[in-house]
């Protein structure tokens, strides 16, 4: 029986993915770097801390990865200063979530800071019990600490735990967890392998909360 739900956030909660996938070709530019291919911007989706970086210098061996990590969170954060629009489903998900008594908490590999900037700027910060940055844990997704932490701060054990996910790493680090794991793709369809660590595949949060409502997660 599900007793918590855990978010992820850019991609899951709000439409970020897309604006981040715009920024990484002036990121290069700026340090002299080729422009990135569809198949990079791709590969970089969900992944943060050591795994990004370990990416990047795979991928552009010529460049200092911190730096060119440093120079896309920059223009991440004027082009998103102001937030990003809430993904469909978001708000009823909550609202009905709020209903049943379930609480939620936010666990994304952003920074806290930026965690706590978009819940205020979609006035939804009341909904969550607590949020779990990428700075609060020692690995990134797809290993499970974030989510492991978030249902320490749900005082549940994982099983019980929802984790609702649009990245092939979260998924697999909420499967990891041992968390009933529901994605919700973004600008990426899920593979065989990433459906056969899912319980289910729903269009949009609208789905989710469906599933609940019938008992059916």
């Amino acid at each position: 029986m599900i007793q918590g739900v855990i978010f992820d956030m850019d991609g899951l909660m709000f439409d970020t993915e897309r604006i981040w996938a715009t920024l990484w070709a002036p990121a290069l530019e700026r340090l002299g770097q080729p422009a990135p291919t569809e198949a990079f911007v791709a590969g970089a989706r969900g992944l943060a801390g050591e795994n990004m970086l370990h990416y990047l210098a795979e991928n552009y061996p010529a460049c200092d990865p911190q730096q060119l990590l440093d120079a896309v969170n920059e223009l991440g954060r004027t082009a998103l200063a102001n937030g990003a629009p809430a993904k469909p489903g978001l708000f009823e998900l909550l609202d009905w979530l709020e209903q049943a008594g379930i609480p939620r908490v936010v666990a994304s590999s952003s920074t806290r800071e930026t965690i706590d900037r978009y819940l205020r700027i979609a006035d939804i910060e009341r909904y969550f019990a607590a949020r779990v940055s990428g700075q609060d844990v020692a690995f990134s997704k797809p290993d499970p600490a974030v989510f492991l932490e978030a249902a320490r701060r749900l005082g549940l054990p994982p099983e019980h735990c929802l984790v609702l996910e649009d990245s092939f790493n979260g998924v697999r680090a909420g499967h990891a967890a041992g968390a009933v794991t529901v994605m919700v793709p973004d600008l990426t369809q899920p593979t065989p392998e990433i459906r056969a660590l899912c319980t289910a595949c729903c269009k949009t949060l609208l789905d989710v909360r469906d599933l609940l409502a019938a008992g059916r997660l």
